[in-house]
């Protein structure tokens, strides 16, 4: 019997090799929101791990709602010639690999300096910036306090965010992520603790999901034929907070819209959190919950660093797919490797041939 790890999964209108994905994960250097030498060798790398689906990491939709100083940004045609380049690279060195983008906004978790520079607020000789979120607040102290956003504003971002869609689609991606957990700008639309408005994008549960829900018809209507997954906030790990409960209710309200996949992680939104001590079986469960309670196609996300946990999360019924993030930094052959461990095929470099 084959292993469920390397069985196509459908994904809307396209299909991935394997239910192997390598999960968003911000690398910093970028230049003006231009992906740079490292991104084309990073994204090579992981594209040709034996991961079916590569996201690229968290890409902002306007230059303020950047999470450092030298993230991707998709907001020109200079980026989005970038960007081309880099699918188009990744796909010429493996062909069957699916390559998703994620949208992002940072919203009061923005502007960070280099981190190889160290931590703190970027200054504004070093490419800093205002930051916005929806009531008036600050991440913590070493943050500086982030502006209400007016409703032209809002409606200004769901444009960007449209626009970015497009952008996307033309550069070549396969697919897109919405990123709405970690504490960024969907996400601080979404908790109560960030989000203090008594407009009709704040108030109650169903105004907070407004704006999240009104991202994504934008970018649904911009690239009706693109899938498109959605990474939502697990809980805040604070009384009061977004729960996974809540997350249950918005990605049913999402897949009614067209959302096709879903994965959910918790934390990120404020330095007082308290949260449970990661698991496999944490995740998976969360997992578990976005695939039967909502229908949507479904990943698991987090602590997975063996191809028979992989596989037992698949086979368990608890996930469609799953996500190898630092591991496959670690082992960025990990894809080749859960394929010898299972007994299984995998895209491989044709120049390496002959070493399988």
């Amino acid at each position: 019997m084959s292993a469920r790890l390397f069985e196509p999964l459908a994904l809307g209108k396209i299909t991935v090799p394997n239910r192997i994905a390598v999960p968003p994960m911000c690398q910093c250097r970028a230049d003006g929101g231009l992906p740079q030498a490292w991104h084309s060798m990073h994204y090579a790398k992981m594209a040709c791990s034996g991961a079916g689906l590569v996201m690229v990491e968290a890409t902002a939709v306007q230059m303020n709602g950047r999470i450092t100083t030298r993230c991707l940004a998709l907001t020109d045609d200079a980026q989005q010639e970038g960007l081309a380049r880099l699918v188009a690279s990744c796909k010429s060195v493996a062909p069957e690999t699916k390559i998703f983008l994620e949208l992002s906004h940072a919203g009061r978790k923005g502007g960070r300096r280099d981190p190889a520079l160290g931590r703190g607020t970027a200054a504004g000789d070093e490419g800093g910036f205002a930051l916005v979120a929806p009531s008036a607040s600050r991440y913590d102290d070493s943050y500086p306090e982030a502006r209400a956003l007016t409703e032209e504003e809002i409606f200004g971002i769901i444009t960007a965010f449209a626009q970015a869609a497009r952008r996307a689609g033309a550069a070549g991606f396969d697919g897109l992520v919405l990123h709405a957990a970690h504490g960024y700008l969907l996400h601080q639309f979404l908790s109560p603790v960030t989000n203090r408005r008594t407009d009709a994008w704040g108030k109650d549960a169903a105004g907070r999901r407004r704006f999240v829900l009104e991202v994504l018809k934008a970018v649904l209507g911009a690239v009706p034929e693109m899938p498109v997954m959605m990474r939502v906030s697990a809980g805040d790990g604070v009384p009061g907070g977004w729960t996974m409960d809540d997350a249950v209710a918005l990605l049913k309200e999402a897949r009614a819209l067209g959302l096709t996949a879903a994965e959910a992680s918790p934390g990120g939104l404020t330095p007082e959190q308290r949260l449970p001590e990661p698991s496999v079986a944490a995740h998976a469960g969360r997992a578990r919950r976005i695939r039967s309670e909502t229908g949507l196609v479904s990943y698991a996300v987090g602590c997975i660093t063996d191809p028979m946990q992989a596989e037992a999360v698949l086979e368990g019924g608890d996930a469609d797919g799953v996500g190898i993030g630092r591991e496959m930094i670690r082992n960025p052959n990990w894809g080749w490797m859960a394929a010898n461990v299972l007994h299984e095929a995998v895209q491989v470099p044709v120049p390496y041939w002959p070493v399988f």
